[in-house]
């Protein structure tokens, strides 16, 4: 897997080198201009010219989408905790509202409870550390 990456791209490579040296039909580095101003810079100047550009703005756009993914999460994590504790203080509220007629429910639920905790104690007790 990693030769037929490094061919690939060692092969790629060579695709661009031919296609900057051979710049016919319209592609390649050679036919790049670059106006500014109204002045048209083209040859070799023009096409570094256009790359430095080319890769300056990508830089520029990668930073700020970097920067805009950050304050996204941190808003959206944001307003998630308030949705979730907005909801558990509403559970809570409506608990509080229902419990009287829990109760019957709540009784068995703390019997069961009871009785895992004392076997869960008396099982650590027996275990010698």
């Amino acid at each position: 897997m990693k030769k037929t990456a490094a061919f690939l791209i060692l092969f790629l490579f060579a695709l661009l080198a031919w296609d900057v040296f051979t710049s016919g039909f319209g592609f390649g580095f050679g036919n790049s201009v670059v106006s500014i101003d109204g002045d048209e810079i083209g040859g070799p100047l023009g096409a570094l010219l256009a790359t430095l550009f080319t890769g300056g703005g990508l830089l520029l756009a990668g930073t700020i989408l970097l920067c805009v993914g950050a304050v996204l999460a941190v808003i959206f994590a944001g307003v998630g905790l308030l949705c979730v504790g907005g909801m558990a203080l509403g559970a809570f509220v409506l608990a509080l509202l229902v419990s009287p007629l829990l109760l019957p429910l709540l009784v068995p639920a703390a019997i069961v409870w009871f009785l895992m905790a004392r076997s869960r104690r008396q099982r650590s007790l027996q275990q010698p550390v």
